[in-house]
């Protein structure tokens, strides 16, 4: 048993002669001593490199596309990088655009094409000739009040307004009305596009405010009344301008209906009560 083991291992670390000779000459040119072990480990150690070669390429090229279960981890990935670029890309033109309004707002600058040409000294005669009375009106109004002096009694705490010409904040339809028993304060003006937002009455700016549905929010302070305009696209003045009757304060959207709320010493009130849109 002793013998057969020796052999066996005689045999396998036993050494054999491997030549290269030229075939004209018969000449060696090159040789070397390799037994059945030296051959086995060589095979082995080729096996593994060719094994760690493969692997690298595997992992570190496009080859591993092909295999099998790495398709659809790069469908996924390519659909959530999508999403992540359509999103960037969508912040990206909200941020551009406000920053451009921004721009066109500091500088004072105001293109000619949005804005409609407006008669001021128009407003101003039509205001007054509004405001004029006659003296059989003013007959009139004196006998009245006098005769229903106790009935106005219960309304001294509103001021007349019969007086005070009050301009519409924008051309356009009334949507939604005056409903503060359905938390609606204002109204709902819908109006074309780029359509001018006007002042009601001379006062000065006291607020702008950028929303987040990227429209604009501006407070006019009239004396007694403050007008508020939301869901504006653009404005055309800055906080603490004075404004006239009729002046042209912002841009409509058109794609949102304007909310105008009309407030008196600190409580809102019915605008079609003193506006005729």
């Amino acid at each position: 048993m002793t013998e057969r083991k020796d052999s066996f291992w005689r045999r396998l670390l036993y050494k054999y002669r491997l030549s290269i000779m030229n075939e004209d000459t018969f000449t060696e040119t090159w040789h070397t001593r390799l037994s059945r072990m030296s051959v086995f480990v060589i095979l082995i150690a080729l096996f593994l490199f060719t094994l760690g070669l493969y692997s690298l390429l595997i992992f570190y090229t496009p080859i591993r596309n092909v295999l099998p279960g790495y398709s659809e981890s790069i469908r996924q990935r390519l659909i959530s990088e999508s999403e992540r670029v359509d999103s960037l890309g969508t912040m990206l033109e909200v941020q551009t655009q406000y920053l451009s309004v921004i721009r066109d707002v500091m500088a004072g600058e105001v293109k000619s094409d949005t804005v409609q040409s407006l008669d001021s000294m128009q407003i101003v005669m039509r205001e007054r000739l509004l405001e004029a009375k006659s003296e059989a009106t003013a007959d009139f109004m004196a006998q009245y009040e006098e005769k229903e002096r106790d009935y106005l009694q219960l309304f001294d705490d509103v001021p007349v307004t019969s007086s005070i010409t009050f301009f519409r904040p924008a051309h356009g339809v009334v949507l939604t009305p005056y409903s503060p028993e359905n938390k609606q304060i204002g109204v709902e003006i819908q109006t074309p596009k780029n359509e001018n937002a006007t002042a009601i009455l001379a006062g000065s700016i006291v607020m702008i405010d950028y929303a987040i549905n990227n429209t604009y929010t501006i407070v006019v302070q009239h004396q007694s009344y403050i007008s508020v305009y939301r869901n504006l696209s653009s404005v055309l003045k800055r906080v603490g301008d004075v404004v006239q009757s009729g002046e042209s304060i912002a841009l409509c959207s058109g794609t949102i209906p304007l909310h105008f709320e009309l407030w008196l010493n600190g409580k809102h009130m019915n605008p079609e009560d003193v506006i005729v849109f």
